[in-house]
């Protein structure tokens, strides 16, 4: 995997570079915003909200899995999730945990993108300048 030096180690990681590469392209970030309440009434919050100037808004939902375990079992479940938000959101992933099969669902569903690909992602999202 590229950059490999950086790449976060845990969750809390993947959503700080989330949030840093967010910031350095002139978004504002909101983290853990409450979005009410999923069916079985636990609270649904997005891990991270990004806007630009005009109001755009984007969800973030980061996944990182460093190795092989059943926590990717819950991934289906937060693709659905985020079918309820009242934004557009996306999976950020990251981890070597992931099984190829997993990896090939989050990127067939289009509401998902390793954490590598995710600047180019949001120039295009949000209109940004490509380089």
């Amino acid at each position: 995997m590229p950059g490999k030096a950086t790449a976060p180690l845990n969750g809390k990681e993947l959503e700080q570079k989330a949030q840093a590469l967010a910031e350095n392209l002139g978004l504002e970030v909101k983290r853990q915003v409450r979005v009410g309440r999923r069916i079985w009434g636990a609270e649904r919050r997005i891990d991270l909200v990004l806007s630009d100037a005009a109001g755009k808004r984007l969800g973030l939902e980061c996944k990182f899995q460093g190795q092989a375990g059943t926590a990717e079992e819950k991934i289906p479940a937060v693709i659905e999730d985020i079918g309820a938000w009242p934004i557009d959101g996306l999976v950020v992933f990251h981890g070597q945990g992931f099984s190829d099969n997993m990896k090939a669902f989050l990127l067939s569903t289009g509401k998902a993108v390793y954490l590598e690909d995710l600047e180019m992602w949001l120039r295009l999202y949000f209109g940004l300048e490509l380089p």
